[in-house]
């Protein structure tokens, strides 16, 4: 669907394989390719009554690639939250199912369920909205 950047929007790195996948797994930023990695780390983090930062994104966005540092940054931050990338070329039909329209479309779940929403690559607002679920995150917990 969508063609590749020139590198990974995580590490910078280039790869012939797809550059998402290169680095799918960067301290807990975590690359969902499937609906069964979708579905398995989600049934994860309701399980475990984790919250989720799921990141809407494509390869070919330069929003996308620009904010990807600082959702690193908010992933090693919080590592209580679950923090995951989905690319919307690669899950279409989630991407349609969460009613994705832009991206980077950041969604914040808790039990499965949307509590918050992020579109753009607003980088203090992102951080706004993950300090937020943070929080929300330690009153669950107390």
């Amino acid at each position: 669907m969508g063609s590749c950047c020139s590198s990974c929007m995580f590490c910078g790195q280039n790869s012939d394989e797809g550059q998402l996948d290169f680095c799918q797994a960067r301290g807990n930023v975590h690359f969902i390719n499937t609906m069964d990695g979708w579905e398995a780390k989600l049934s994860e983090a309701i399980k475990d009554d984790t919250l989720v930062v799921a990141n809407f994104s494509a390869s070919w966005c330069n929003p996308c690639i620009s904010i990807a540092p600082a959702y690193s940054e908010l992933a090693a931050k919080y590592p209580s939250i679950l923090f995951l990338t989905l690319d919307v070329d690669d899950l279409a039909e989630l991407s349609t199912s969460w009613d994705i329209k832009a991206t980077p479309t950041f969604v914040f779940l808790k039990d499965g369920r949307q509590v918050d929403k992020l579109v753009g690559g607003n980088k203090p607002e992102l951080q706004k909205k993950a300090a937020a679920v943070a929080q929300l995150a330690t009153k669950s917990r107390n």
